[in-house]
């Protein structure tokens, strides 16, 4: 895995340890401000629903964690390749049922990378 592709999987990473630590442990403060579209009312009601897909976006963070440590090249990009796949595809979903946003914080980070790791062993 080349470095701009290993630059881009960190990053998604990164957005997806952030997504995990505000759905699972700052749901009924910090996420909030960010989640602005969720009526105030329906933080509390929802915080064990929000900790369950923070979890499932710890393990797409993780996933992609463990693709940069992967010492076999192929290995490693065909991991980062799958849970790119799983974030963009989450993306995508996300946008045509919760908010448009979301492709462009999730969905297109994933596409680069995917397109980075392509490229990369052409």
């Amino acid at each position: 895995m080349n470095l701009l592709s290993q630059i881009i999987v960190g990053f998604v990473a990164i957005i997806h340890l952030y997504v995990m630590w505000l759905e699972m442990f700052a749901w009924t403060t910090r996420a909030k401000k960010v989640f602005k579209t969720i009526p105030e009312d329906q933080f509390k009601k929802t915080k064990v629903m929000a900790a369950n897909q923070g979890l499932y976006n710890g393990f797409l963070a993780f996933g992609l964690i463990w693709s940069l440590f992967i010492s076999d090249t192929i290995w490693s990009c065909n991991v980062a390749l799958f849970f790119l796949s799983c974030v963009f595809i989450a993306g995508v979903y996300s946008a045509f049922t919760v908010s448009k946003r979301i492709f462009f914080v999730q969905s297109i980070p994933a596409v680069l990378g995917i397109l980075s790791l392509v490229f990369s062993v052409l």
